[in-house]
């Protein structure tokens, strides 16, 4: 039991507010991809996709202040942000709105993330629990990205908006790292912490 974060270890409900909005966001993936490929309907598509990264900060909060922070959250819930940010990464590099090699230091970083979450699940160790820097730097990327695909796309202050874009990408890239660190301890910790093999 964690006091003050109003959090419940072993949370095992399923169908809570924070799960159906990160369920929610991860349906709308497909509506934003579409629309944005449209140079006809992109403008709703940066709507799309500016509701579903305004719902990641609303699940949060309501996770954490209606004590509803369950097993399935902890995963579903980065995950609909990797989901999101790939999507709108992918999207904008074919769309030409996004330069392939920012994307893919993205892209590489979140992969490598994935993978070592998936040997740990192989291996049996205990699962790490996201950092804070890590939320925040997926919080920054998720509208760095798209303030720097609106500018190249041409849309109001498209100048103003690109150099903000681009600023912020630096400032949430460099937490991503910071992130990435600290994730890499983590790592090494769940790995000394796993139940040992039959015969080991």
């Amino acid at each position: 039991m964690d006091g003050g974060s109003g959090r419940v270890d072993g949370d095992t409900r399923i169908l809570t507010v924070p799960n159906v909005l990160s369920f929610v966001r991860i349906a709308a993936i497909p509506v934003f991809v579409m629309l944005l490929l449209d140079e006809g309907t992109r403008l709703w598509g940066f709507l799309v996709l500016g509701v579903v990264q305004g719902t990641d900060w609303v699940d949060g909060y309501v996770a954490r202040r209606y004590r509803q922070v369950t097993e399935l959250g902890k995963v579903l819930d980065p995950l609909a942000d990797r989901l999101a940010v790939g999507a709108a990464l992918i999207t904008f590099v074919v769309a030409d709105l996004f330069p392939l090699w920012a994307a893919l230091l993205v892209l590489v970083r979140d992969g490598l993330v994935l993978v070592a979450v998936g040997v740990l699940a192989l291996l049996g160790a205990p699962r790490i629990e996201v950092r804070r820097i890590g939320k925040v730097a997926t919080f920054v990327l998720m509208w760095a990205i798209p303030m720097i695909a609106w500018g190249n796309a041409g849309f109001l202050l498209d100048d103003v908006v690109l150099v903000h874009g681009w600023i912020w990408f630096g400032v949430g890239y460099l937490e991503y790292l910071v992130a990435t660190g600290a994730y890499v301890v983590d790592v090494r910790g769940a790995l000394r912490a796993r139940p040992p093999t039959l015969g080991g």
